[in-house]
């Protein structure tokens, strides 16, 4: 299983262990759909905490050749349906990713190494992110294959770092390191990599000691102040569909795939996202 979980006292700890980069690939999302859907009717968690087994990797990205298979005929939601996901509403990805911001448990990602698209945009449907100063790097890089962040990225980040800042990730297609990323508003706080850790955990068993009925409804009272997100993510996936299916940006994901863009070498070689042309 590329997760595994452990339940102690509340507390949920969720560690992605998917070699060799934690690709969010179809066995992962579908893990992640098990694995949410069953915290979430868990009435004994109250906080869950998701981490990686790679020192280097929280998840590296969704995989592009997944993205290769969508077909300009059918919009991600159909497919959803055919799997048995909410056809009528979100899409299977954002369902899976949502589900996280929705359950009434606090969420935490804790990012110790690299988030880039699919996997920065599940950190961004959790309640709250926590990275590692010198190792954490989060981006969203999907227009660097032709496509735009189809995830819930364009839909999230704005409202976490402001419209200007979004776009110089989106568009940019650059990696942010952790102490930007806190300076941004990305990450709650980019904390030295042998105190990020103990100070998550912390946190994590001081909110699993108030009432469960007390986190939920916070959260549904925060996510109150801002505003309904889903016709936003309906819309972010009709937009990346358009794209994800022009020639274009099929040649573009094609050449990122067999140019190595999904090897560990390349992932964590320093130079950020493969870029093509």
């Amino acid at each position: 299983m590329p997760l595994r979980v452990a339940v102690d006292g509340g507390i949920a700890r969720v560690t992605i262990d998917h070699p060799p980069v934690n690709l969010f690939d179809l066995e992962l999302m579908l893990a992640f759909d098990d694995v949410g859907r069953r915290l979430e009717a868990d009435d004994e968690v109250r906080v869950v905490v998701v981490d990686s087994a790679d020192p280097e990797i929280w998840i590296a990205h969704a995989d592009v050749g997944l993205i290769l298979q969508v077909q300009e005929d059918r919009a991600p939601r159909a497919r959803a349906a055919e799997r048995g996901g909410h056809g009528d509403g979100l899409g299977f990805f954002h369902a899976l990713v949502d589900r996280f911001r929705t359950m009434p448990k606090a969420t935490i990602a804790l990012v110790d190494g690299i988030a880039r698209g699919g996997g920065s945009e599940l950190a961004l449907s959790m309640d709250m992110r926590f990275g590692a100063l010198g190792r954490t790097v989060l981006g969203q890089p999907e227009v660097l294959v032709g496509i735009l962040p189809g995830g819930s990225g364009t839909q999230r980040l704005p409202r976490l770092v402001g419209r200007g800042r979004a776009l110089e990730a989106i568009l940019g297609g650059g990696d942010v390191d952790a102490a930007t990323a806190e300076q941004w508003g990305w990450l709650n706080r980019a904390l030295p990599p042998d105190e990020l850790r103990p100070f998550v955990d912390d946190l994590a068993r001081r909110i699993a000691s108030v009432p469960a009925e007390a986190i939920a409804r916070s959260k549904r009272s925060v996510d109150n102040a801002l505003g309904p997100v889903e016709p936003g993510l309906v819309e972010e996936e009709r937009l990346f569909h358009g794209l994800a299916v022009s020639p274009e940006a099929r040649r573009r994901m094609q050449a990122f795939v067999v140019g190595g863009g999904q090897s560990r070498e390349t992932e964590t070689g320093g130079g950020g996202f493969l870029s093509v042309t």
